[in-house]
This record gives structure tokens, C-alpha cells and sequence, in this order.
């Protein structure tokens, strides 16, 4: 079944013969229009199937949640369970608020070809949220179809619509302080910073953190950039071969990357948390060979879960704001991290 074209304010103001803004002054229930207008701009948005008016209705009981199909794999994939977590705390959160979720997953093929998914024109929908990394112009296709839309983790500055994420800067912020709280002083960076805005926001939560307690970062510790995620380990072995004096501690912008860290510092018998302490990011759990206990910032998926559906909800047309929903993670305090000096 065909998508019907989506009802605007402009249709309901345009049939009324009377102003968008009173249209939205009416549907938001704010002053500036009498109450008969009101019941009439109300009356004739059920009429025409507009936006949360129209869910009964028009059965768009439905909330499309698009996820990179990667990403909902069992093969070679460490994040799986975060995903796997964060995928069905999407669908308890959807359903506990009426709606069902809808998950459609993005293949390679399609992503590459910028093809949509068959749902988006098979079924009716309230919105949209599209969850996970996706190519850049991938999510611009999304983006442009002018539905209500919410990306959740992931997010483009040049795409601009509601967005829940962790709070990666501050959480960031207070692991590396952490750090410093425990004595050390030369702390190193590991992340893609140019991959994603949440490892470009840990960064800059580690910077700030640096800044704060009156350290200088040493360009030489901090390795910032990837060819992509399928060469961490060769990536990070080639950052260790380069570097002629270790750091004592290491901020890593994901727990994958600091379990690849530990192991690789394991290989050269430098042992965390004795000779290097080491803090991550997710609170991942990776199957790790080091045995090491990761200190870690979790990031509260079923809050972000919860805010994501809510935020989608609340929306009553697609918006082109730039809003943020960042929510805090928790430092977990474990055994990968020594006080300096001990």
C-alpha cells in the first residue's frame, strides 16, 4: 500500500482560508486564536489525517526504525550486544507509548545505492528514527523525505533535525578526569575522530579535560584518525611501534578499542593496569583475551532509547531544528585504571 501524501499546516490553513500561524497557534494550544477557530482548525485536522491527529485513523501506529543491517549481525561483529540492546530498547520504548516498531534493516548494497527501504512506501508511519551509522549521503536520502525524523546515537551537523546521543563530551570529560584524579599526567587519546561525532566529541571532552587540569597533550600519545573500522588492530599496532616512550594512561573513545589496546599491550608484556592504565567508552561487552576488567563510561541505552521515541513523539510535523537530547553516561569504575605512583 502506497504512503498517502502527508497533511501539512499549510493544507489545513489553505482549506480554512486562514493563516499558518494561527494553524499552529491552534495545534500547539497556545493563546492567539478564539475557541471556536480552534475547535474548527482541530476538527478539520482530524478531517484531513494530520499529524497526531491522525494516528486512529489512518492506522500510523507505526514507527519505522532504519538500522545499518551490519550492525544486527552475530559475524565478527564486538558490538553486537550494544546494538542488539539498544535495537529492542528501541521496540520496548516505542510499544510501551501505543506505537509499534518497525525494524528495517539497511543492507551494504542498498546503503551503496542510496535505496530506501520497500517500508517506507509499503506501510503508513508516524516517523522515523534512524539508528546506527549510516554513509553520509545515505543519510541525507533519509533526511530529504520530509518526514519527522530522529537520528539516535549517529547524527550530521549538515543534516539538521532532532538527535539523541550520549553525552560523549562530558562523559569523556569525566573519564579523563578521572585519570588525572588517580595521579596521572601523560594521558593519551585513541579514537576515529573523523569517522563519527561521537568519537570527534570524546576527543573534545578529553581535550577539555587536559585543558582543565593544566596538561599538555603530546601529539606524538594521541592517535585520531582511521582508514575505517576493520583496521583498529593494525592501526593501533603501527601507533605502538611509533612511539618511544609510552604514556602512563590512555583515554580510548570505545571499549572495542580499548580491549584491542589491552591486548596488543599484552602482546608486549606491558601490563595494564601495572604499567598503563587504560579507560573506554560504552561499557561493551567484548570478548576480550587481556582478562583486563575495563573502567568505562556506559552509556544508559535504555534512557537514550526511551528519549528517542519520546522526542519523535512530540513532533508534530518533520523539523529541521538542530535539537539535541544527550544523554549522561555513568563512570564504572573497575580494574583497568591504577593509581599513579602505587
Amino acid at each position: 500500500m502506497a504512503r498517502r501524501k502527508r497533511v501539512s499546516m499549510q493544507d489545513i490553513a489553505d482549506k480554512l482560508e486562514i493563516s499558518k500561524n494561527a494553524v499552529s497557534l491552534a495545534l500547539t494550544n497556545k493563546k492567539g486564536v478564539s475557541d471556536e477557530l480552534r475547535s474548527r482548525i482541530i476538527h478539520t485536522a482530524k478531517e484531513m489525517g494530520y499529524g497526531p491527529y491522525a494516528i486512529s485513523e489512518s492506522g500510523e501506529s507505526n514507527i519505522l526504525v532504519l538500522v545499518p543491517e551490519r550492525i544486527m549481525s552475530y559475524q565478527d561483529n564486538d558490538h553486537f550486544q550494544f546494538f542488539h540492546d539498544m535495537i529492542w530498547g528501541l521496540e520496548k520504548s516505542i510499544r510501551s507509548k501505543g506505537f509499534n516498531a518497525v525494524i528495517a534493516p539497511i543492507d551494504r548494497e542498498s546503503e551503496h545505492r542510496l535505496q530506501l527501504p520497500r517500508l517506507f512506501t509499503d506501510i503508513s508511519y508516524r516517523g522515523i528514527i534512524l539508528f546506527g551509522i549510516t554513509h553520509p549521503e545515505y543519510a541525507r536520502v533519509v533526511w530529504e523525505q520530509e518526514v519527522r525524523l530522529v537520528m539516535m546515537d549517529s547524527y550530521y551537523r549538515e543534516l539538521p533535525c532532532p538527535v539523541v546521543t550520549s553525552a560523549n563530551m562530558e562523559g569523556a570529560y569525566e573519564a579523563v578526569s578521572y585519570l588525572i584524579d588517580c595521579g596521572h599526567k601523560d594521558i593519551g587519546f585513541i579514537g576515529p575522530v573523523n569517522l563519527t561525532t561521537s568519537h570527534e566529541e570524546r576527543w573534545l571532552g578529553y581535550w577539555k579535560a587536559m585543558q582543565s587540569g593544566g596538561l599538555k597533550i603530546r601529539g606524538e600519545n594521541c592517535l585520531t584518525s582511521s582508514a575505517g573500522y576493520d583496521y583498529t588492530a593494525e592501526e593501533i599496532t603501527s601507533f605502538l611501534s611509533g612511539l618511544s616512550e609510552l604514556p602512563s594512561a590512555f583515554f580510548c573513545s570505545n571499549d572495542r578499542i580499548a580491549f584491542i589496546l589491552a591486548e596488543l599491550l599484552q602482546e608486549r608484556n606491558i601490563a595494564v593496569p601495572e604499567e598503563l592504565s587504560i579507560v573506554g567508552y560504552d561499557d561493551l561487552q567484548y570478548d576480550s583475551s587481556s582478562g583486563v576488567n575495563m573502567t568505562t563510561m556506559r552509556v544508559e541505552k535504555e534512557r537514550m532509547c526511551d528519549a528517542a521515541a519520546t522526542l519523535l513523539l512530540s513532533l508534530n510535523e518533520p523539523s529541521r531544528e538542530a535539537i539535541r537530547w544527550s544523554v549522561a553516561p555513568t563512570l564504572l569504575v573497575r580494574s583497568s585504571v591504577q593509581m599513579k605512583g602505587d
